[in-house]
């Protein structure tokens, strides 16, 4: 029989028999009760044990963390034990006044409450068969129900009850325990529930699916119970404000890591209530996220949406932040993972290119290449790389090419290497996003026409920091530390390294001072892929590696955005952040195989400098050779004979400039069918359509080189009458 119910002589008779001759039903301890609490998500933890991102893996209910009674707000205190047993502290388990009110009340068809005190629904809550089923509990149910209570409270105190009470009791839908229910219906800890906030709950408790109106109206009679007048009409409004994110993600919700979170259960399948500590540190992951998304706001104007970033530790690998996306607000797609996305690595790959041509003793850092046009015959027909910058620089040590980033050299580089060498190369350092074979990719293959991930890259850089030892990156504490492999020769890791570091080598082409260059010894290469679509800055100092992307997720172009100017930023404030924890980043020692000496430059092609060589393949004088692609005949380097360019009407012309560019000639004069242009090493000049004959005069006015080219695509537009 359930208490509520209009009883009948012989029934209460037998329930009279029973609690006199029934055993006590033992629950377990309040100790064994809390222990066995578990949360309905996965809990991250950052290195130092502070909460970093909860994932949710049990869908049938939304549980958090056990809330203690000392941590709740007072007034839910009093409002519950106001609602649900007046009498709580004065009874043991029954309140028999209580039961018999009711038991009267409902003999004369009188509404009234139930006489189960808090004890006993907890009794109910502990117990799988002293739960109330849709028709009410049974007499036997009833039973057990009051010697449950019984007991409870002989080996409980009441603070012990009321707690596991407020924990275990189901509030509205998949809500259990007052730690989800404030935190999802208020935006709040348990400890911060107003008055009013307090009597919506404790409303809840009776009918958990009424509607809003009825849950106001419970609420209302609650606070007059308590002594207050409250505005009932406020009390609906706040209801059913409240009510309505019952199914709501929780606001409160740690959010720090949202993305490193799914990628880590993906591959490791942790249990609801695991707590796992990470090898993140929330301080840097909260700078990095907060400093990607200032970054990012500031390029809104330029079409630029989205970004990513990783910091690695150097020594161990672990991962100490990942920031996957700019997030909501900034990003249409904040859901996509911008550091496992695939995304054009631009000139990023260009460090591990003149890395092998170093090794196998192709090249040195002194050797020269020529940074001049170049087409090459491929089976997809002709290949005709260009510079970021639109210009040519002639010859240039391998140390300038690399440093400033040019593009014609990596490509001459890539002939001496071959396709098939660098994407083997590149695989061993786990860019496992290379599926094809070298000949597929090419030799753009050399400026980064190849899909890659920024946590890959990132390793991969790692590798270079560490003077070719490679690990995999460390996720978790409870992860063993990897044994470092080899997968670089030591000695031209550290040229590639220190050349990488060089702030006067990368100067041609980003000057001095720009966010490459930090206070300490630091490396770092961008790099932008084609029309803009990808913004990269990766390198390390010798304490970290922090990887940059920015872009946009649907691959649409930027409108202006250079790697110095996009994502190098980034990465020059997150390292120094990171280097904040760290002593001072002096230079790598050289390792083993290493000769230093001063190099110099028959003709000045190059400053002479202090060079670092594998040793057996130092040099003191460099000659440019004779016959060679890189040649110091005096004459016309761009345009080449027999070049034809097109005008685009829709471009406006200050952007279709060209360069003329000479060398070898003092006091150079440009002529064009015949007049005068202008004089200078590099002239600016805008094409105009025709077939035109180029003389390059020296300052003698003698012609020294002549070439013929073409200009198509416009016309002159008439002139209005």
């Amino acid at each position: 029989m359930a208490i509520g119910s209009a009883p009948r002589p012989w029934s209460i008779c037998a329930l009279c028999l029973a609690l006199l001759t029934t055993p006590a039903w033992s629950q377990p301890s309040f100790k064994e009760v809390k222990a066995a609490w578990q949360p309905s998500d996965v809990v991250l933890l950052d290195r130092h044990g502070q909460t970093l991102q909860r994932l949710r893996i049990d869908k049938q209910a939304r549980r958090q963390d056990w809330v203690s009674l000392a941590d709740t707000s007072p007034a839910f205190r009093q409002a519950l034990v106001m609602s649900e047993d007046k009498r709580f502290y004065q009874h043991s388990g029954v309140d028999w006044s209580g039961a018999a009110a009711a038991a009267w009340a409902n003999l004369w068809n009188t509404r009234t409450r139930g006489a189960s005190t808090l004890t006993m629904q907890l009794a109910g809550l502990l117990d799988e068969d002293l739960k109330v089923a849709k028709g009410g509990r049974s007499l036997w149910q009833k039973m057990g129900q009051t010697w449950s209570a019984a007991w409870l409270e002989r080996h409980w105190t009441k603070a012990e009850i009321l707690e596991a009470y407020l924990n275990l009791v189901g509030f509205r839908g998949e809500l259990v325990g007052l730690s989800a229910l404030s935190s999802t219906l208020f935006g709040k800890l348990p400890a911060g529930l107003n008055l009013e906030e307090s009597a919506i709950a404790v409303a809840l408790i009776r009918a958990p699916n009424a509607a809003p109106d009825r849950v106001a109206a419970r609420a209302c009679r609650i606070l007059q119970d308590m002594g207050r007048k409250p505005d009932c009409n406020v009390v609906t409004v706040r209801a059913s404000q409240a009510l309505a994110k019952s199914r709501a993600a929780n606001p409160l919700a740690e959010q720090d890591a949202p993305h490193f979170a799914r990628k880590l259960l993906q591959t490791r399948g942790y249990a609801a209530g695991s707590r796992v500590a990470t090898t993140l540190d929330l301080p840097l992951q909260r700078f990095a996220a907060a400093a990607l998304r200032r970054h990012l706001a500031a390029l809104s104007q330029r079409n630029v949406q989205d970004g990513a970033l990783v910091v690695l530790d150097n020594r161990s690998g672990d991962i100490l932040a990942w920031v996957g996306s700019s997030g909501r607000g900034l990003s249409n797609a904040s859901e996509v993972d911008g550091v496992t996305a695939l995304r054009q690595a631009g000139s990023t790959l260009k460090p591990f290119l003149y890395q092998l041509a170093l090794e196998k003793h192709y090249l040195t850092a002194a050797s020269l290449l020529d940074d001049s046009p170049l087409d090459l015959q491929t089976g997809a027909g002709l290949y005709a790389p260009q510079n970021y910058s639109k210009d040519f620089k002639g010859l240039v040590p391998v140390r300038t090419a690399l440093a400033s980033s040019l593009n014609i050299p990596a490509v001459r580089t890539i002939e001496m290497v071959s396709p098939n060498a660098l994407r083997d190369r590149l695989v061993k350092l786990g860019l496992a996003s290379l599926t094809e074979d070298g000949d597929y990719y090419g030799y753009s293959l050399a400026l980064g026409a190849a899909d890659i991930r920024l946590l890959d890259l990132a390793n991969a850089y790692r590798t270079l920091a560490n003077q070719g030892l490679a690990s995999p990156p460390r996720w978790t504490l409870a992860d063993a530390k990897a044994k470092p492999v080899r997968q670089l020769d030591a000695a031209s890791s550290f040229i590639i390294a220190d050349i990488l570091s060089d702030r006067a080598a990368r100067a041609l082409t980003f000057g001095l001072e720009n966010a490459l260059s930090t206070r300490y010894w630091s490396a770092v290469k961008t790099g932008t892929s084609k029309d803009m679509r990808d913004n990269w800055a990766v390198g390390f100092s010798r304490r970290f590696t922090v990887a940059a992307w920015v872009g946009n997720a649907s691959g649409e172009p930027m409108w202006d955005v250079s790697g110095m100017h996009g994502a190098a930023p980034v990465w020059q404030a997150v390292l120094d952040r990171a280097q904040q924890s760290a002593p001072a980043s002096s230079p790598p020692a050289a390792p083993p195989g290493l000769v230093q000496q001063r190099v110099r430059y028959q003709g000045d092609v190059a400053a002479s400098r202090l060079e670092w060589f594998l040793a057996g393949t130092e040099r003191s004088l460099i000659v440019p050779q004779r016959g060679s692609a890189a040649n110091l005949t005096p004459g016309i380097v761009a345009p080449v004979e027999g070049s034809i360019f097109a005008l685009d009407p829709d471009v406006p012309p200050a952007n279709q400039r060209m360069v003329l560019r000479a060398r070898g000639v003092s006091n150079p004069q440009w002529w064009l069918n015949g007049k005068r242009l202008g004089k200078g090493m590099a002239l600016p000049w805008f094409p105009w359509p025709g077939r035109h004959r180029l003389e390059l005069r020296g300052g003698d006015g003698k012609v020294v080189d002549a070439v013929r080219f073409e200009v198509r695509g416009a016309s002159l537009r008439p002139k209005p009458r």
